[in-house]
């Protein structure tokens, strides 16, 4: 167990290590084995991020030209469908060259725009990297000059994919091997990022130059049922609004539509652009602004900031006749922030609604971005 820890907080988390430690640390191991015919119990691993790790080595299997053997994954107190899992490297001798692929439970990329190119096995650069290194490591220290065949696979990993954004990214058939630093952080905020950077990459390779950004299943939910929009065209931004629209820059985007409940995009309202409740609340705050402009008297006031939900809000402002009012001052000030955080070159709009209420008002530009999402 690593024992490494950091505060989010007041909380104090513990670290773990990413399936590209594990899948390095496998083949390091195997190496080893099939090279020297010794076994090896614990095997130790120089992580991207220079934290040394050592690591037990498990269900050994030695075959008369190879040899196989496991790591445990440990995702430290950011669990997540991979923790606990067994990262298998079969390495095989071979004439020249050190040669790595996915196997059973790796997946593979189907579309262009991702880490590795289509048809290639969904083990990332950094990942690729560890493991040739490590193994390389081994054959120069036994002076072995022939190739090796290495093989990483999961087991259980086509049925875990289903539960990650694989199949939503175009990688089918398993678990991705993945980490930049070879260890993960307990919440990563980077991690989640980086999805978002992934995803919205693989729309671009696809030639898709407008996009809509849902920060959940909400959002997504209502941009196809509600909007006929295409799934095809959805990110999931999650809380990072400021950071995706600055991704658009990145990947020299036309325009980004974004979709959600009110809930999450009133924060907009007041330049929020991390919608996460630690960052920032303000939602009955804005929406009483809002309210005052409209006309909304002192008792109607209270009675917003007292409420839990702004779905009790907007029942309050049904009741007063000032919802239709206020949403379109509230949609001004969304349509005033998006623009300030977009800077010029990017069509930028929002579109709001809520469970009960349905469609509650779009920004200036999200008709245009409504009519070129659908072309």
């Amino acid at each position: 167990m690593l024992e490494r820890y950091v505060y989010k907080g007041t909380q104090k988390l513990r670290c773990g290590y990413t399936t590209g430690s594990c899948a390095a640390a496998a083949a390091k191991a195997a190496a080893g084995m099939l090279i020297t015919g010794e076994t090896i119990k614990w095997i130790e691993l120089s992580t991207p991020k220079g934290i040394p790790l050592k690591l037990e080595v498990m269900d050994i299997t030695r075959g008369k030209d190879f040899v196989t053997c496991g790591i445990q994954k440990d995702s430290g107190d950011d669990a997540d469908v991979t923790n606990g899992i067994l990262v298998f490297a079969t390495v095989r001798k071979t004439e020249n060259n050190i040669t790595i692929d996915g196997g059973k439970g790796v997946g593979r990329v189907t579309k262009p725009g991702l880490d590795q190119e289509v048809g290639q096995a969904a083990i990332n650069r950094v990942p690729r990297k560890m493991i040739y290194d490590e193994v390389k490591k081994v054959c120069e220290e036994e002076d072995y000059i022939m190739g090796l065949d290495i093989i990483i696979s999961i087991p259980g990993g086509e049925e875990l994919a289903k539960k990650t954004f694989n199949p939503r990214l175009g990688i089918a058939g398993g678990l991705s091997v993945l980490g930049t630093t070879g260890i993960v952080e307990p919440m990563s905020e980077a991690a989640l990022v980086e999805t978002i950077r992934t995803e919205m990459g693989l729309r671009k390779a696809e030639g898709q130059e407008y996009l809509i950004a849902a920060p959940g299943n909400y959002g997504e939910a209502f941009a196809e049922e509600v909007l006929y929009l295409p799934d095809k065209r959805t990110i999931k931004c999650s809380n990072f609004i400021g950071e995706t629209i600055d991704m658009t820059y990145e990947f020299e985007l036309k325009g980004l539509l974004l979709v959600g409940h009110i809930g999450k995009l009133i924060k907009l309202g007041a330049g929020i652009m991390n919608t996460h409740s630690k960052w920032a609340d303000g939602r009955m705050e804005i929406l009483c602004t809002c309210c005052l402009l409209a006309g909304g008297e002192t008792q109607l006031l209270i009675k917003l900031l007292k409420c839990v939900t702004v779905e009790e809000a907007l029942e309050l402002l049904k009741e007063e006749g000032l919802l239709e009012t206020t949403m379109k001052i509230l949609m001004e000030k969304i349509e005033y922030y998006l623009q300030i955080r977009a800077y010029d070159g990017l069509t930028i709009g929002a579109v709001v609604f809520s469970n009960k209420f349905g469609l509650l008002g779009k920004t200036e530009q999200a008709d245009f971005l409504l009519n070129q999402i659908k072309l």
